[in-house]
């Protein structure tokens, strides 16, 4: 994190430039949050809303989004296990520091800010964890039943509620799907 902070710093001093942050910008929040009323549109029925967590700026965005729309909607994180610290500061009321981890969801590993802590914990249900197993478990199952390019970090909504580490069982669920950013060469499931 150090290190992609000062490349930042570094480009825009160079550039004159202005850093929009990846996840602790209210526009960005606020721009992320347009996948809730999307999905709300398409489908008002349903009863929760899972995604990833990383930052926190998709989790808040899709939660203050949700519940301008549906007051009574839950919202849920998911994040791997081996990069648990939302879940984790989350359940302690506090925020925790980003771990030093190897997990395939690499786009899951930073850290929450304080502005997205804030929003979670007033606007999200729980956050769940879920393996590295369930991840890869998750990833293909999308790839080979949905037709679904997914990558990791994507997948993660999809092996918490495989693994029933988010209890939803019979609740009409929402899962939003980040990205498809994979190396078809080294797919995780590949021998």
């Amino acid at each position: 994190m150090a290190a992609r902070e000062a490349v930042c710093a570094d480009v825009v001093a160079r550039t004159a430039g202005v850093l929009i942050h990846p996840f602790d910008n209210e526009h960005v929040i606020a721009g992320q949050g347009t996948v809730a009323l999307e999905l709300l549109e398409d489908a008002p029925e349903l009863d929760a809303l899972v995604t990833p967590v990383g930052g926190g700026g998709l989790l808040s965005g899709t939660a203050i989004a949700a519940h301008g729309v549906r007051r009574g909607i839950k919202v849920y994180g998911a994040e791997p296990a081996e990069a648990g610290d939302a879940a984790a500061g989350f359940h302690a009321g506090r925020m925790m520091p980003p771990p030093v981890t190897r997990t395939i969801a690499d786009g899951l590993r930073s850290g929450t800010s304080p502005r997205t802590f804030a929003a979670m914990r007033a606007h999200v249900s729980d956050i769940a964890t879920c393996s590295e197993a369930g991840i890869v478990r998750a990833m293909r199952l999308m790839w080979e039943h949905l037709k679904l390019t997914a990558e990791p970090s994507s997948a993660v909504p999809l092996a918490c509620l495989l693994e029933g580490t988010l209890a939803l069982r019979g609740a009409r669920v929402g899962v939003i799907v980040t990205g498809g950013n994979v190396d078809l060469d080294r797919l995780p499931w590949q021998t």
